[in-house]
C-alpha cells in the first residue's frame, strides 16, 4: 500500500453513531484479536484484555452505563477494552499502570482500524461509568475498562470531520 493510499484509508474512517444492529461473526472477532496481538506493547507484556459483548441485554446495560448513549444498543457488537495492570506491573511496578493503559489503547486502535478494513463502522466510547461496567461484566480489580469499541454495520455513514492542520500539534525541540 502506498503512503497516499494509507492516508486515504485513515481519512475514510469516522466515528459512527447509527447502526443496523448486525453482529460481527466469530471469525471476524478472531481476526480483530489477531490484529490486536500484532501491536507494540511495553516489554511485550500485552497488558490488555477484551470482552466481546453481543447479547442485547448487555448492549442495553452498556448503553445505560455509558450515560444513556442509546446508539450503543444498535451497534451489534461492543468490545470492552481493558488494561490489565498485573501483566505490566509485574515487570514495571507502578509505572506499569500507565503502560497497561497505553498497551490497551494501542490494541484497541489496531482493532478499530482492522474493523474499518473489514468495512465495518466503529465508534470509540470513553464516556461511561467505570464501576458500573466493571460490575456488569465481572471485571476484576487488576483490570480497568478504558473504552467501549462499537463495531457494526453503519445505518448511515457520516462524512469525515474537520481536522486541525498538523502544524497546530507540532513543537520542535521545546514546547
Amino acid at each position: 500500500m502506498e503512503s497516499s493510499e494509507f492516508l486515504g484509508f485513515l481519512k475514510a474512517r469516522s466515528s459512527v453513531r447509527s447502526y443496523t444492529g448486525k453482529k460481527i461473526s466469530r471469525d471476524e472477532i478472531e481476526y480483530l484479536l489477531v490484529v490486536a496481538g500484532t501491536c507494540p506493547t511495553a516489554g511485550n507484556r500485552e497488558a490488555w484484555d477484551m470482552i466481546v459483548c453481543q447479547q442485547e441485554d448487555l448492549l442495553e446495560s452498556l448503553a445505560d452505563a455509558a450515560f444513556d448513549q442509546q446508539f450503543i444498543r444498535e451497534a451489534g457488537t461492543v468490545i470492552v477494552i481493558c488494561a490489565n495492570y498485573v501483566r505490566s506491573m509485574s515487570r514495571y511496578g507502578e509505572r506499569g499502570i500507565l503502560y497497561a493503559v497505553q498497551d490497551a489503547t494501542i490494541a484497541g486502535t489496531y482493532m478499530m482500524l482492522a474493523a474499518h478494513a473489514l468495512r465495518y463502522a466503529t465508534c470509540w466510547v470513553g464516556a461511561f461509568d467505570e464501576d458500573e461496567v466493571r460490575e456488569l461484566l465481572g471485571i476484576p480489580q487488576h483490570a480497568r475498562p478504558i473504552a467501549l469499541l462499537l463495531v457494526g454495520e453503519a445505518e448511515e455513514q457520516p462524512g469525515s470531520p474537520e481536522r486541525m492542520p498538523p502544524h497546530e500539534h507540532l513543537h520542535e525541540d521545546y514546547w
